[in-house]
């Protein structure tokens, strides 16, 4: 296996070089090989080998990989914010090889129809980007054939095991609020209600990440594909540039987090060369900051930086984009196997269920979720500033949602904080976010610390927030609709107004034992708002969802690079991740950076002559 660990230290030179060993660098790097096996490429990944690691291809124990002491994620901590009582918010990032695809939650969400044609560049519109969408996937679900895919590497299942007691009771609930059961949410255009939840997991239960589904099968036939490297456990610090502003290679070094005892200015930089191209895959953290190292960036941030500038680009860093999640906890009546809460509290062995082969291994916890959109009574509810947002860009938009839902079957944090039993946990996550932050490197160096601003809440007229306050009364009333509810975990919710009608609540049966008929919506005064809001702005957090610090647009809008992923101002560098999406996507994430990544190969392919661009 072509696989080097900290240096790649008989490699000097290749023809192509892929910064970053994430989603879509695994995609791009994967696809080049393919189209050419004498082609010689390098990927450069800052973390560990993921390869057969148990806690990576088995889905359940997924939240591990997101605790802070992974050594699977990268950890980036944002200023302190006023608008969030004061936090310092902590965004987690893909630290290993195939980046997020490894250690997220692997939902399956495909972006909607207006998402990829609101990009506004030829080539990107979303009947354009749709066979990449197909290409990528083996699809076994429901819905109309002509939209998914049937012979590409990521398989897209039910997974090893679903929950399918509680995945009906939401799903009813769910129905009872108005949003009806759709059979395929991911065509693109549905919209407005929930789903059976499919998965990036094989009928076999494991995780379809990059790193296996694309990058490793080619790295172990190394007679067929002897040109294609990999080096982990090795920090991208900026790309190198001729006198012509042509990208002719990179500088990496060890990354001093994999090593045993290491002062961070001993770790040696090493350059190798490219021939032919750079492309940079580091993510929407990542990848503003290994531009900003190279002279690409707003000149201003670059001269404060210390850095000597090849090329001004002010989008660079700029206009940062996460979708806002709140997630919250509640007691059920539901079984032991039917949760992941035995497993995280280590009531349940994670090496003995691999012994035992146990099914719930390939979970992924999540059944249920769901697009929706609130009524016009709702929106007018929620005051006017909202109403012209809504009105502007979704009203006549059916087909995109104001907020996502799903429900994870475990308490979503600290098991010992908690009395033992088995809990879910609903996550509410804004779709298309108006508010915006940024990322930004403060000295040339890897270690120099980032000024890094999430943005959230910042918006005018503090739309986002009343998004969040709609959505946090909306998915109490779906729990509260389900047989296995039996009260809010109180810590995880708003601390209402003693005596408020709205107060969470503990019980020993499920509402609807009383009938349907008698569960009555949760009355909130004007003081239990006012307990909603102040408990977003504590607790509002990343969905890992982080897009647009580089963003694919006209130069003169901020734009850093165009629509063959060619970054302004600079010759022979290529971006290839969700930096680039100028708009955001009512999905999850991930899907979209699989995407990117085979559109981008196609792209690159193209450039470099090697035929078999075509999706």
């Amino acid at each position: 296996m072509a696989i080097h660990t900290k240096s790649a230290d008989d490699i000097d030179e290749v023809d192509v070089i892929v910064a970053g060993g994430g989603t879509a660098g695994c995609v791009v790097a994967a696809r080049l090989a393919e189209a050419d096996p004498s082609l010689s490429i390098l990927v450069i990944e800052g973390g560990r080998n993921n390869h057969n690691d148990p806690a990576v291809v088995n889905p359940a124990p997924f939240l591990s990989l997101l605790q802070p002491s992974s050594k699977a994620a990268l950890f980036y901590k944002a200023n302190k914010a006023p608008q969030l009582a004061d936090r310092e918010s902590i965004v987690p990032s893909g630290g290993i090889l195939g980046g997020g695809s490894s250690i997220n939650f692997m939902m399956y969400t495909r972006a909607q129809r207006p998402d990829f044609d609101s990009w506004d560049t030829p080539g990107w519109s979303a009947d354009e980007i749709l066979p990449y969408m197909k290409k990528l996937e083996t699809y076994h679900g429901p819905g109309n054939k002509a939209v998914h895919g049937y012979d590409g590497p990521v398989h897209v299942t039910d997974g090893g095991y679903r929950g399918t007691g509680s995945e009906a009771d939401l799903i009813a609930a769910a129905k009872a609020l108005g949003y009806p059961e759709i059979e395929d949410l991911q065509d693109l255009d549905s919209n407005g209600g929930s789903q059976r939840w499919l998965r990036t997991v094989s009928k076999e239960g494991k995780r379809q990440d990059a790193a296996h589904v694309y990058l490793h099968p080619k790295l172990e036939d190394g007679s067929k594909y002897p040109n294609l490297h990999v080096v982990v456990e090795a920090q991208v610090v900026r790309v190198v540039f001729d006198e012509n502003k042509r990208a002719v290679g990179v500088e990496y070094r060890a990354n001093p987090h994999f090593q045993a005892s290491i002062a961070l200015s001993a770790a040696p930089v090493k350059t190798v060369k490219a021939r032919k191209m750079v492309v940079v895959s580091c993510g929407a953290l990542g990848t503003p900051s290994v531009l900003e190292r190279s002279g690409l960036g707003a000149a201003d941030v670059l001269k404060k930086a210390g850095v000597p500038l090849v090329a001004d680009l002010p989008g660079v860093g700029h206009d940062y984009q996460d979708h806002q999640l709140l997630l919250y906890p509640y007691r059920t009546g539901l079984r032991p196997d039917e949760t992941i809460d035995a497993m995280l509290s280590g009531r349940v062995d994670f090496a003995t269920m691999l012994e035992k082969k146990d099914k719930t291994l390939g979970w992924n916890t999540i059944d249920f979720c769901s697009k929706i959109r609130p009524s016009e009574d709702e929106v007018a509810a929620l005051g006017p500033e909202f109403k012209e947002a809504w009105d502007r860009d979704f009203k006549n938009a059916p087909s995109r949602p104001l907020m996502l839902m799903a429900s994870i079957m475990c308490f979503l944090g600290d098991p010992a904080s908690v009395p033992e039993g088995q809990y879910v946990t609903t996550g509410t996550y804004t779709a298309y976010p108006y508010s915006r932050g940024h990322m930004h490197i403060t000295g040339p160096s890897v270690d120099d610390p980032l000024d890094f601003d999430v943005g959230f809440f910042t918006d005018a007229g503090d739309v986002d927030l009343k998004k969040q306050i709609w959505a946090y009364k909306k998915q109490r009333e779906l729990m509260r609709r389900t047989q296995m509810y039996r009260g809010e975990v109180a810590a995880g919710h708003p601390k209402f107004p003693a005596g408020s009608k709205a107060a969470c609540v503990e019980l020993e049966a499920s509402l609807l034992s009383s009938g349907a008929e008698n569960v009555r919506d949760v009355e909130y005064a004007a003081e239990d708002d006012a307990a909603i809001e102040q408990f977003l702005r504590e607790n509002v957090a990343t969905t890992w969802h982080s897009l647009g610090t580089c963003k694919m647009a006209p130069r003169e809008s901020k734009g850093v690079v165009d629509g063959n992923l060619s970054v302004y101002g600079v010759e022979g560098l290529k971006l290839a991740d969700l930096s680039v999406p100028p708009e955001n996507v009512g999905a999850n994430t991930n899907n979209t950076a699989l995407t990117i990544g085979e559109k981008a190969a196609a792209i690159f392919i193209k450039e470099l002559g090697l035929g078999g661009a075509t999706a």
